[in-house]
């Protein structure tokens, strides 16, 4: 399903929101997260894939592969972490605590009783376990019924104490605020509610390295940008930058996320914050939420063209395209959250009228964010029928 968002504007970036997030204090939290050892230095790379453009209809396509920001094998390594740090800093406002000392572990010894907890769906929950054993603070995860067995491993590897629950993830982010009030620590969340808005802030404004990484390696403008779901927090990190930065001219933003979870297509309905009408459970496991959060939402309300949704089988089909690679195009390990842009274009690309609709053709240049590499292993493998690891190989052979 494709809408039209009408409520989509073009002018300059509103003082208001600039309020609350923009690339000066994105400059910030970037500058701040290039002191953290798990994060790769030089950024992530941006592939070109002619083949696949071709194969699609369009210009040039573009992947921001953030599966090698960390070894935590996502975005996420840029939220969790910077969020973390602005609420240890503003929590101790008597200690001359930095971000360097912080995530270099020079103040565990004061942190040691200082507690924080989070809900997550697999890879926020390990980048704020990791942070947290950086920076030598306790961290509690709750993660839901559909999370995994390997994720929640790769959770407890980082010292992170796990807590289950039976419900969805939304029911796991209640569960863990109310963990938190009765027993006074501090949840480290991505998505907003009310009287919550700080740390999701501070969460979706470190996403802003991710846009300033493409800028700076791509001089040309995009025409398109499809950006994944979930509860907003990356897409209004993203899609608050470009608009920024470009204002009237920004990129047709396109939002894409599964059917069974489809809160922000509801939420463009509505006109308003609203929850997704289906399961909420979807191969999609990062995009498999059911409440849109309130703050991403005042940024991609005016700023994103259109809202569609996809089916699973879509998701699997691009997983196994981005790697099977090409003559002219890198193979690619890219998790099922990573590829919802990538289906959706090719949705779109696939009936005239809906290209049509969205200004899709021959001349446009697409910049899809693959959010993570194969997180889940045993899932990955069994949906593409390689191993991340054989895609790895082939992606070396392929350089």
């Amino acid at each position: 399903m494709l809408y039209a968002n009408p409520n989509a504007t073009r002018q300059p970036y509103p003082a208001a929101l600039r309020e609350v997030m923009s690339i000066a204090s994105a400059a910030e939290s970037r500058q701040w997260l290039a002191h953290w050892p798990q994060l790769r230095a030089a950024g992530t790379p941006l592939y070109s894939l002619p083949d696949l453009a071709a194969e699609l209809g369009i210009g040039q396509l573009l992947v921001k592969d953030e599966s090698v920001r960390s070894p935590l094998g996502s975005f996420k390594a840029l939220g969790a972490p910077i969020a973390l740090v602005r609420l240890i800093l503003r929590s101790f406002p008597e200690h001359s605590f930095s971000a360097a000392g912080l995530f270099a572990g020079q103040h565990a010894a004061q942190l040691a009783s200082f507690s924080v907890i989070s809900a997550t769906d697999g890879n926020h929950g390990k980048a704020l376990a990791a942070a947290a054993q950086s920076i030598g603070c306790r961290c509690v995860i709750v993660l839901h019924a559909n999370v995994s067995l390997e994720r929640e491993q790769a959770i407890a590897a980082y010292g992170a104490q796990i807590v289950r629950i039976r419900g969805n993830y939304d029911e796991s982010v209640a569960h863990a605020a109310a963990l938190a009030e009765a027993n006074d620590w501090l949840v480290v969340s991505d998505t907003s509610y009310d009287g919550y808005e700080t740390i999701p802030r501070d969460v979706m404004q470190g996403y802003g390295t991710i846009a300033a990484e493409v800028l700076e390696a791509n001089a040309q403008p995009f025409t398109h940008v499809f950006l994944q779901g979930g509860v907003g927090g990356l897409a209004a990190g993203i899609a608050s930058y470009l608009w920024e930065q470009a204002g009237e001219q920004r990129p047709v933003l396109v939002m894409v996320e599964p059917e069974q979870a489809d809160c922000l297509y509801q939420s463009a309905i509505a006109g308003k914050a609203a929850t997704a009408t289906g399961s909420v459970d979807s191969v999609m496991a990062g995009l498999a939420c059911g409440e849109t959060s309130p703050l991403a939402w005042r940024f991609l309300q005016p700023s994103v063209d259109f809202f569609m949704t996809i089916h699973d089988y879509e998701a699997v089909d691009a997983m196994r395209r981005l790697a099977r690679g090409s003559e002219r195009d890198i193979p690619l390990v890219a998790g099922e959250s990573a590829v919802a842009g990538l289906a959706g274009l090719a949705r779109l690309m696939g009936s005239p009228e809906l290209a049509a609709q969205t200004g899709l053709d021959g001349q446009s240049r697409v910049l899809l964010i693959s959010t993570e590499g194969a997180t889940a292993p045993g899932v990955y493998a069994e949906l593409v029928d390689e191993s991340a690891e054989s895609v790895l190989q082939r992606q070396l052979a392929w350089g």
